[in-house]
Parts: C-alpha cells; sequence; structure tokens
C-alpha cells in the first residue's frame, strides 16, 4: 500500500513524482477544537459533530452479566477476553487500562464480543504496544472508550487492526497513536467517535488485496490527524489524510466534522466505488477537502467545504506551479454503468465551498492507465480488466481495452453548488481562484494509445462532464483542457467547452 501514490499534475515527469506537501502543526493534542462557522447553505446550516470536546458517557455501572476488568491489573482485558467465550460484554473500570508491556501484546477479541468503558475508562499503549484490538473475529463492538498511546507502524492501525468484517465503533475516542487510529472491514460501522491527532490517519479504510464493502461513517470528528507528517517525510506516497479509502465497495460518510488534519480530509484512492458524502462539515484541512481518485460512482451533496487547502494549494503555486490545486480533486474518477452502483455517475450538488483554495478539479492524467509506468497505484488495473496483462500493445489501441485500460474522468455533474472566494480571507493574490476541467499533453510512454491531446480533448468535450446552476460570487476564473487555457466566465460558458449553463457570477462578491 505504501507504494500507491496521487494522480499527477501537467507532465509525464510530474505524474511520476506528484506529491501533496502539507505544512503547519495543527496543535498540542489537548488543545480545543477550533470553533466552526458553518455558513448558511441550500439546506441550511449545518450541524456540527462536535464529539471530542464532549463524549457521550458510557454506563457508570457493568450492564448485566457483563465482565468488570481492573485498571489495577495489567493485562487484565487481555486475559479476560482470552478466558471468556465468545459473546461477552466487557464492562471497563473508570482509570487507566494497560496491556502486558510486549509490543505485541494486544486484545484478540472472539466473535460478538462488546467492550464498553465507564466514564474515564482509557486504553493506554503507554507508547508500548503497537494494536489495542486486533484478530479476525467478527461483529464486535467498542464504545465509549478512550484508546491512546499506541504505536503501530506506518500503514497499520491499532483499533481493528487486521481488518475484521462487522465491527462497531461507536462513542469512542481513539487519539494520539502512531500510524491509523482505526483500520476497517466489510460493513464496519464508526458512529459518534473522535478520531484525533494520530500520527498517519484517523481511518485507513484498507484491507490487503481485498475490497471493504458497505462502511459507514457517521456523526465522527476527525481532526488534527497526520501528525508524522508523512506526505514530507515520503514525498509522494499517498498515504495520510483524515480518512483515506481503498478499494471501498459502498460507503455512506455522513455528518462528519473533519477539520484541520495535516493533509487532505477524505481521500478515496483506487478502485473505490458507490460513495454517498452528504452532510458533512470539511473545513481548514491543510490539503483538499475531498480527493476522489481512480474511482468510480459517487455522490458528494449538501456538504459545507471552507477554508480547506491553504497550505498545500499555496505551497505548490508558491512553488511556480500552474496546476489548479483544488479543494475538491476528482482525479481520473467517473461516473461507469458497467460498476454497480447506486448512481452511475459522480454528482456534486448542493455543496456550499466558501474561501478555499480554489474550488473543483477535474483532471485526467494521460499517462495514467493499467500497465504504464505512470500509473502511481502500482500493479493495479481498473474495474474493467480482470487481467492487467491485456493493456499492453497492440491490444490496447483498439477497442474495448482502448477505453477500459484506464481509469477515466466521465459523467461528472457538478450543479447547484455555491462557490464564494475572499482573496483577502484566503490572503492570496493568484492561483486560489480556479475551477478546472483538463488533463496533461500525453507522452509516455512511447508505446502509448493516448499521446498528444487525446485524453485532453476526451475530458474537455466528449466525456459528459457539465457545470451547470451555479452561483458564483468572488472573482473566479476557469481552467479547460489544459493548465495554460485560464478563462473567463464568457469564454468558460461559450464554444466549445460550453460550461456553467443557467449559473450565475458575481465577481465583486456580495448578493
Amino acid at each position: 500500500m505504501g507504494s500507491r501514490r496521487r494522480g499527477g499534475t501537467w507532465s509525464a515527469a510530474a505524474s511520476l513524482a506528484l506529491a501533496l506537501l502539507a505544512a503547519g502543526c495543527t496543535g498540542t493534542p489537548d488543545a480545543k477544537a477550533p470553533e466552526p462557522t458553518a455558513p448558511s447553505s441550500p439546506s441550511g446550516a449545518r450541524k456540527v459533530a462536535r464529539v471530542c470536546e464532549k463524549p457521550a458517557a458510557g454506563p457508570a455501572k457493568a450492564p448485566a452479566g457483563a465482565v468488570t476488568v481492573d485498571p489495577a491489573v495489567v493485562g487484565d482485558l487481555a486475559d479476560k477476553t482470552r478466558n471468556s467465550p465468545a459473546n461477552t460484554t466487557f464492562w471497563l473500570r473508570p482509570g487507566k487500562h494497560r496491556l502486558a508491556s510486549d509490543r505485541y501484546s494486544q486484545v484478540v477479541p472472539k466473535e460478538g464480543n462488546r467492550y464498553l468503558g465507564a466514564p474515564g475508562a482509557v486504553l493506554d499503549g503507554r507508547k508500548t504496544n503497537q494494536y489495542a484490538f486486533g484478530g479476525t473475529a467478527r461483529d464486535v463492538t467498542i464504545g465509549h472508550l478512550t484508546v491512546q498511546g499506541f504505536v503501530a507502524p506506518h500503514d497499520e492501525g491499532v483499533v481493528n487492526h487486521d481488518s475484521a468484517d462487522g465491527w462497531v465503533i461507536e462513542h469512542a475516542t481513539i487519539r494520539r497513536n502512531s500510524g491509523a487510529g482505526l483500520m476497517a472491514g466489510d460493513r464496519q460501522q464508526v458512529r459518534a467517535s473522535c478520531l484525533r491527532d494520530n500520527g498517519q490517519y484517523g481511518i485507513n479504510a484498507y484491507k490487503g488485496d481485498g475490497v471493504i464493502n458497505d462502511l459507514v461513517l457517521e456523526g465522527n470528528e476527525i481532526t488534527g490527524n497526520n501528525t508524522g507528517d508523512w506526505e514530507r517525510r515520503r514525498p509522494g506516497c499517498g498515504c495520510t489524510g483524515g480518512v483515506k479509502f481503498w478499494a471501498v465497495q459502498g460507503a455512506d460518510v455522513r455528518g462528519n466534522w473533519v477539520h484541520h488534519n495535516r493533509g487532505t480530509g477524505l481521500w478515496a484512492d483506487t478502485n473505490n466505488n458507490d460513495f454517498l458524502i452528504e452532510d458533512n462539515v470539511l473545513e481548514g484541512n491543510d490539503g483538499a477537502a475531498l480527493i476522489y481518485e481512480t474511482s468510480y460512482n459517487a455522490v458528494v451533496r449538501e456538504n459545507t467545504i471552507r477554508r480547506n487547502n491553504w497550505v498545500e494549494g499555496r505551497e505548490n503555486t508558491d512553488g511556480g506551479d500552474d496546476f489548479p490545486y483544488a479543494t475538491v480533486y476528482i482525479s481520473e474518477s467517473g461516473g461507469e454503468p458497467r460498476v454497480e452502483a447506486r448512481t452511475d455517475k459522480i454528482e456534486i450538488y448542493r455543496n456550499v465551498l466558501e474561501d478555499n483554495w480554489s474550488g473543483i478539479t477535474l483532471w485526467e492524467n494521460a499517462d495514467r492507465f493499467c500497465n504504464s509506468p505512470a500509473n502511481t497505484s502500482s500493479g493495479d488495473c481498473t474495474l474493467l480488466v480482470e487481467d492487467v496483462d491485456r493493456c499492453a500493445r497492440p491490444a490496447i489501441a483498439s477497442a474495448p481495452l482502448y477505453a477500459d485500460c484506464r481509469w477515466k474522468t466521465q459523467r461528472v455533474d457538478v450543479h447547484d453548488n455555491r462557490f464564494t472566494l475572499d482573496k483577502s480571507v484566503v490572503e492570496c493574490t493568484d492561483g486560489c481562484d480556479r475551477m478546472a476541467l483538463l488533463a496533461n499533453y500525453g507522452t509516455y510512454p512511447d508505446w502509448s494509445p493516448y499521446r498528444g491531446e487525446r485524453v485532453a480533448e476526451a475530458v474537455t468535450l466528449r466525456q459528459h462532464n457539465r457545470w451547470h446552476d451555479n452561483v458564483y460570487v468572488g472573482p473566479w476564473k476557469f481552467v479547460a483542457h489544459d493548465p495554460s487555457r485560464v478563462l473567463d466566465f464568457g469564454q468558460w460558458r461559450g464554444a466549445p467547452y460550453r460550461q456553467d449553463a443557467d449559473s450565475t457570477l458575481r465577481p465583486g462578491g456580495g448578493d
């Protein structure tokens, strides 16, 4: 997984080396979360999932039939789990619970086990233990428990370390751990939990060579993650975010507050499909609020997206890069009717985007396809081709492989959104004001059938990508075909692009 990297920008060389640089500190681990100021939207003000500051209290007394766990006895939780049958409920008394001192000491649940923390119950890894909960048991519940101080390695996680199926994480606080606070398996539900100040990810939804089905993230606060600043330590790794999704088939991401993470807030990378991302507040992340990369079929609606990408957008622009780094980045992703989902498009609508570093970029890297050395999703192919070896010359130059061997940015519908920008708030003079639909000039490898302007022409004019019925307030510019074509609103709406029918622009601001 560590070799998977983010989609490229303008040149072939850049596509092999692109890294979203992150900078800035999220504050001390116990600092109070910044106040949200979500603007009004077509569906009204967003309710913010403020769960880190005041987590819901767990049961003050042991539930009937529960096994009581004593914090004064080192290893009591792991020992009692081992000696109890499946479907046991464990109640952790108030206090700091510890595992044995071996770094691999962990709790290995049995199927159907429930772990409930009393008010003040903490499972502390003491910067010694790597994992808190592991194993393959299904349908485990963890509630009202704080898990902190574990030191999972890079790309690994602390809770549900082995990506077992059917886990429910609710009213939990998972904070100040290395690696990912939480891994994910099939049918996993993460609700009303605080995922804060973890070293790499809040959640790493990754299951080795498998697929994760039917993931639910609802009402969580996900903040301050990637304290290890991994994109800077391993440039191009694509290995950070508030949440990172890999090969997830069916995800509902709703009502979360994803804010002030170092890097991207939500990042779906490589063969994800059928996402519903709604009613979230995505704000103050150093990088993009949302990246949807080499993936399929999604609905992004009724989110408040504000003040994102100030760090990474500014770094790239100040470094002389003219690529339109945006706060919502759709990279080699689109609607595909042949991949089963609740929709056959990527539909982005009724969102409010306020004072971000740029708006929405739809990008397709002409050099990124199955078997290309420029495919930074190492070894992966599209969901339309089972045998990656078929994507080779001469067959790749003809139907159906010409279309099926590449992830395409197609059937993206951007409508009924409100985009506002005040450059004095963002503190920028140029580069933070872009909406974009583009590709690069294909050059690599020399046997590629996509060289030249073929992909740029297709993504811009023939792949059914549309903006319409939007409202723009501020000095917006538009990029089409390639980074050199910067357009005003009239050019964007005119031939040959004909975008943003029935949309309005008030460049001076105000209503």
